[in-house]
């Protein structure tokens, strides 16, 4: 039988716990502490410098973290990895968005410092790190370590964690990731968790209630420019920045007479290209490169023109679309889709998961 979070044995391993605050963390705790362990929790800072003018929510994150640590018997710490995340992650989101791609930070905040700079810090000393994902993982006859799907679709979490490297996937541990999310929070109600009734975050990352046009505006500013229907050439209106749109975005374009998508950038020439009508052609593909594709356990593809059966998704939905994908060299394939997909856009990660969308075998950068 394959090991999972419920039949692991925990007794003899130390743990940390990252504790952010919210709901999902705090019954992580709960869940660890009902198997009698006291783990040590550790508060991630890394947002806005305190003289920003940002509404940050850090202050109350860590009033409520140190409530729930208090109520379990746990230590709590503040690792600061304010300068990494600023260094790291938002290098990296801003030299993509420059370049007209569509970058995730979520993503690479978790390989870069939740079990990146925060492992180098402390996470080091611990056998396991866990924290409040809805993923799960297992370990098959061969003793190697998955990363599998929740089974809350709309919570799953696989594709934010799909290019951790496989060391810090071997030290991860999701102790709610078999919970759907109502689930968690009738928990918290039930144990009286001081956060029970706590909203979910939906800013970027750690960064609580920080929009993330105004996180870009930031640091890139704006460079107004042109926005033309593709078919015609027709001058449609200006844009602020092509850094602040997506392919396949219909919504917050504010022009009249659309629906409009946008279907293209052009870089060089600083044009935002969109088409009219519902659902257009021209925001569609079914096949699209990938490049350097990252493995989280194993890879399963041999010599290039290998191909196989596949579930894949580039946003986070719930949906997972099928398709063949084909090794075409190293770390590079191309997903042949069963169905035409709205909004490939370079620079997102398309995740990818086996027939049954149970393992992920990891993501990759989309190239068109």
């Amino acid at each position: 039988m394959n090991e999972t979070y419920q039949n692991m044995e925990l007794n003899d391993k130390r743990i940390a716990v990252l504790l952010s605050g919210g709901v999902d963390s705090s019954v992580v705790v709960y869940e660890l502490a009902q198997r009698g362990l006291h783990p040590d929790c550790f508060y991630i800072k890394i947002g806005p410098e305190e003289q920003e003018e940002w509404d940050c929510t850090s202050e109350e994150d860590l009033e409520m973290a140190t409530a729930v640590a208090r109520r379990f018997g746990c230590k709590l710490e503040v690792v600061d990895c304010h300068r990494e995340y600023w260094d790291q992650v938002t290098r990296y989101t801003m030299d993509k968005v420059r370049a007209g791609f569509t970058p995730n930070p979520d993503v690479m905040c978790n390989r870069l410092i939740k079990f990146g700079a925060f492992h180098e810090k402390r996470g080091h000393e611990y056998d396991l790190i866990a924290t409040g994902h809805y993923a799960q993982t297992e370990i098959d006859e061969q003793g190697r370590k998955w990363l599998t799907t929740s089974p809350d679709p709309v919570k799953d979490q696989t594709d934010f964690l799909a290019q951790i490297y496989d060391w810090q996937l071997k030290k991860a541990l999701f102790p709610i990731g078999h919970y759907q999310k109502g689930e968690v929070r009738e928990i918290a109600e039930r144990e009286h968790l001081i956060n029970a009734k706590r909203k979910d975050s939906q800013g970027i990352c750690f960064l609580g209630k920080i929009n993330y046009n105004d996180y870009i505006r930031k640091f890139l500013g704006e460079q107004p420019g042109e926005v033309l229907e593709l078919e015609t050439g027709k001058l449609i209106g200006k844009h602020r920045g092509l850094w602040f749109h997506t392919i396949g975005q219909r919504h917050g374009l504010g022009f009249g007479g659309g629906p409009w998508y946008v279907v293209k950038k052009d870089v060089a020439n600083n044009v935002l290209y969109v088409s009219k009508g519902f659902e257009p052609r021209t925001a569609y593909k079914k096949d699209f490169p990938i490049h350097d594709f990252h493995f989280l356990t194993l890879d399963p593809w041999g010599e290039p023109g290998t191909s196989a059966r596949v579930r894949f998704k580039i946003r986070h939905t719930p949906e997972y679309h099928t398709a063949v994908f084909e090794r075409t060299g190293k770390g590079e394939f191309i997903v042949h889709a069963d169905e035409l997909i709205q909004g490939v856009a370079p620079g997102q990660f398309c995740v990818v998961y086996d027939e049954e969308h149970h393992r992920c075998y990891g993501s990759g950068e989309i190239t068109v």
